[in-house]
């Protein structure tokens, strides 16, 4: 699973010996290849963290503890490691709620240690006292709670086990107490599954349908980059000559340069992976599980194939047609299933051979009319402008410059990309129409909130990707009412050199939810306007380099600029582009009603 290649040198000891609690639980991390762990100090866990520093472990301080959590994230997803946070207990733990439940819907191997109030105080409503286990339940898939401090390293062990084999964050919960003392133990060693391509009669089954399949195609999720997959998936579909959709925010699955790549499904996702999606007879849903936000309607096209047959496969058994009614359901591995299948496939007459050239025309062909779209999308199909109505009220563009068009800024980024680059996007509206400009040739490029959808994800989540790969230049989008959220963590990029790009869209407003009072509530519009600052500057006061862009023309040279700043300086820039209110399709259509009022004071709220 890991990507990362770097040798650990650091000996663990060996053998049965006595030892502190603290000792035992740094010397676990040791042995499970902790090098970097993220959080705020405290007095909670601080007999650990005095002996980090010659276990070969870097603790970053942050300015918030979400902020450390969403660092983990993106240095698992990265790395193919764990990530590690850790904070005071009570309120720096409960700080990371929001962090580990975005890593959850990621299935990131994040292990969040928690320290807590001490035995003898537990109960009595001592200083940030709490119960913490019952605040990650619904966001982890294991919780260890140390028993007696003889159990540290068992514990630790099992947390960092569970974490990869599980394929989601766990919580090591420890009495604060119970890092003190002298134990006897042996540390564990790291325990790894092997899991295998499924099972012998499903891999059969799903070899005999695709066999007959004469339209089939396949949907590449977070499980095949998860798997280190991408190669098998590539096969697969070659000798299918199917086309390949990104499953939704998995944009980086599917090299975007490979002939049969369709672009992601899901909200803003590509017109022509949803048009020949609908084509399908059998659909092979590779690592992913198909969740339901990912396959709703989408530019008026309601394309998911309601007769195509379901290839699903995925590590864990209970997403087999938990969405989706499947055909087949293979619990395995996303990469040897995909071998697997190939293989069977070899030698064999497949119905549809006789017309891959003629799909290689079609989804050319749809994908360069996409192509077309994108690059004369410059408006929104909106007949009132909010821009219009900001002029018609009063209010002028700022001196020295115009708005600019969210779609012709993203156009000019995709253009400006650096090869090799990782991104991160926030949740709201100009981050979701990204999805249709974020393209990747490798795996583990592209980071988003996924399923939790929270704001303030995508500056420390790329912080956390750089620190496991600060080879790779490191790019975060996000709006300004997100940014709000997590600007703060410019100043952890700064004060401990791990240089990042941040690119910020200042429309000032809160565009995804103001585009649901435009389709829904006559544009009575309600707590949704961002009167900001600017951001440039504000990256400046913090130490940071800011850049300011009100012409179409400086975007691309200015993405260039930051990014050279990140890899060859060594500096963290602020890119703020000032946007039009322009907007893309609801993004909750799917949840919104026009309103209904029965009180007669409401009437005209209708």
């Amino acid at each position: 699973m890991s990507t990362d290649n770097t040798a650990d040198t650091r000996q663990v000891v060996q053998g049965k010996q006595t030892m502190t609690p603290s000792e035992a639980f740094v010397e676990t991390l040791v042995a499970n290849g902790v090098t970097d762990m993220f959080g705020i100090m405290g007095s909670a866990f601080m007999d650990a963290m005095d002996i980090f520093a010659p276990a070969g472990i870097r603790l970053i301080p942050v300015v918030h503890e979400q902020g450390a959590a969403h660092m983990a994230d993106g240095y698992a997803r990265v790395s193919g490691r764990h990530g590690t946070v850790i904070g005071q207990n009570g309120p720096g733990i409960s700080n990371c709620v929001t962090g580990i439940a975005a890593a959850y819907w990621a299935h990131s191997p994040v292990v969040i240690v928690t320290p807590e109030a001490g035995t003898t105080g537990i109960g009595l409503g001592g200083f940030q006292e709490c119960h913490q286990l019952p605040m990650f339940q619904e966001f982890t898939k294991y919780q260890g709670h140390v028993t007696h401090p003889a159990r540290m390293a068992e514990y630790t062990g099992r947390c960092f086990d569970r974490a990869m084999s599980e394929m989601g964050p766990t919580q090591l919960n420890i009495p604060r107490d119970y890092f003190y003392g002298e134990i006897e133990c042996e540390i564990p060693q790291p325990s790894r599954l092997d899991r295998g391509p499924g099972g012998t009669r499903t891999l059969d089954e799903a070899a005999a349908l695709l066999a007959e399949a004469e339209f089939p195609v396949i949907v590449s999720g977070g499980g095949v980059v998860m798997a280190d997959g991408v190669d098998a998936c590539q096969a697969l579909a070659e000798r299918l000559g199917a086309p390949v959709v990104n499953s939704y925010q998995h944009n980086d699955s599917f090299p975007a340069s490979h002939p049969l790549w369709c672009g992601p499904l899901g909200y803003q996702g590509s017109k022509a992976g949803m048009k020949l999606i609908a084509q399908a007879d059998v659909v092979v849903a590779l690592g992913t599980r198909l969740g339901p936000f990912g396959t709703l309607p989408q530019h008026g096209l309601d394309y998911w194939p309601k007769d195509a047959k379901i290839i699903q496969i995925d590590a864990d058994h209970k997403m087999l047609g938990l969405v989706k009614k499947i055909a087949v359901g293979i619990c395995g591995d996303a990469r040897e299933a995909a071998e697997a299948i190939t293989e069977r496939l070899a030698g064999r007459e497949l119905k549809c051979d006789a017309s891959k050239g003629q799909r290689a025309e079609l989804i050319a062909s749809e994908k360069a009319a996409w192509e077309r779209e994108l690059d004369e999308w410059t408006h929104e199909k909106d007949p009132f402008s909010l821009d219009a109505i900001d002029e018609a009220a009063g209010e002028t563009p700022f001196s020295g410059g115009e708005y600019l068009h969210p779609r012709q800024v993203l156009r000019e980024l995709e253009k400006a990309m650096p090869e090799d680059v990782m991104v991160s996007t926030d949740i709201g509206n100009i981050n979701a129409v990204a999805h249709s400009y974020l393209r990747f040739d490798r795996p583990r490029s592209f980071f988003a909130p996924m399923s939790f959808g929270n704001c303030g994800y995508a500056l420390p989540t790329i912080i956390g990707a750089k620190v496991a790969a600060p080879e790779r230049p490191a790019i975060a989008y996000a709006g300004d009412g997100a940014w709000g959220m997590s600007l703060m963590e410019t100043m952890t990029a700064v004060r401990h050199n791990i240089p990042v790009t941040a690119v910020v869209f200042h429309n000032r407003q809160w565009g995804a939810e103001k585009k649901n009072q435009v389709e829904f509530y006559n544009r009575r519009f309600v707590a949704g306007e961002l009167d900001n600052q600017s951001f440039a500057e504000i990256g400046r006061a913090m130490g940071a380099e800011g850049i300011t862009v009100d012409r179409i023309e400086d975007v691309g040279p200015a993405l260039k600029k930051a990014v050279d700043l990140q890899m060859n300086e060594g500096k963290t820039c602020i890119l703020e582009i000032m946007c039009t209110r322009e907007l893309g399709d609801p993004f909750r259509r799917d949840a919104l009603k026009k309103p209904v009022r029965l009180l007669e004071k409401y009437q005209d709220y209708v």
